[in-house]
């Protein structure tokens, strides 16, 4: 690819804080720069993200891979916090995409957005699915229901939704992919809300701070008493391992999600 666009493509090694502020620099001169970086390095030029782009909301995207956990590269490289260290920054809009679709569709999306935006994509392959050829868009903060089921909704952010998905079949729940956590769409958790007892959000990220928190934050504010419980990735450094056993071990695949909203079910009962 950098052979085809010599003039439109720059690589700047490690230099993370200087890739940042070099794209808020395109930016300001009317480029749209697409600043494709890992999760886990971004960290490293925090404050020239709030202070050269957020503060000044320049329409920089960043394509974030490596959200979530990445297996053998291990603890250094999971991209655990970019959804906690993103959505409290103003300005941004922050996107999980579910599949391979969705993640063609969220960066089309994010170029066409007059501000700061974040794509923030798993290591690995996709579901094999085929993107449209099309650069088509999607409304910005809003989710979409893929499953109807009863008590119980699953709120799924990015790669959890097809945990979520087989989770739903043997709990019959509802099933949400929130796909934005900012703006997060409120008017759809309002819904889930009212009409079921239990709210629960899947993400790929630490719970603390991150997607789940938000759902948290804007039922409170609506002034929603649901209950809710987060699920994501424990207050704790995941070592090294394969991506399935990994998220397996933290009770992130189907079975650990189907035994702790049984457990918090319980619970309730008791």
């Amino acid at each position: 690819m950098p052979r085809n666009i010599p003039d439109r493509y720059f690589d700047v090694g490690i230099a993370e804080q200087h890739a940042v502020t070099f794209a808020g620099g395109l930016a300001c001169e009317g480029m749209k720069p697409v600043v494709a970086i890992y999760s886990t390095f971004l960290q490293r030029a925090y404050d020239q993200l709030i202070h050269d782009i957020a503060l000044q909301n320049l329409p920089v995207v960043f394509a974030l891979d490596r959200a979530g956990l990445v297996g053998a590269d291990g603890a250094t490289h999971h991209g655990a916090f970019d959804l906690s260290y993103l959505a409290c920054i103003p300005n941004i809009v922050l996107m999980t995409p579910a599949d391979e679709i969705e993640c063609r569709q969220m960066l089309s999306t994010a170029f066409q957005l007059d501000c700061p935006t974040a794509v923030r994509y798993p290591r690995g392959s996709g579901l094999g699915l085929t993107p449209e050829k099309a650069l088509s868009t999607l409304p910005v903060g809003k989710g979409e229901l893929r499953r109807h089921g009863k008590s119980i909704a699953l709120l799924a952010f990015g790669g959890m939704l097809m945990p979520a998905l087989e989770a739903g079949d043997a709990l019959d729940a509802t099933v949400a992919n929130m796909r934005f956590v900012k703006p997060l769409d409120n008017e759809l958790v309002r819904q889930l809300a009212q009409s079921h007892d239990l709210l629960v959000t899947l993400e790929e990220n630490a719970v603390i701070g991150g997607a789940g928190a938000e759902v948290e934050r804007a039922a409170a504010t609506i002034g929603l008493k649901t209950a809710i419980l987060r699920l994501g990735l424990p207050d704790q450094f995941v070592d090294h391992g394969d991506q399935a056993h990994l998220l397996a071990s933290i009770g992130l695949d189907c079975d650990g999600i189907v035994e702790r909203v049984r457990a918090r079910l319980l619970d309730k009962v008791e």
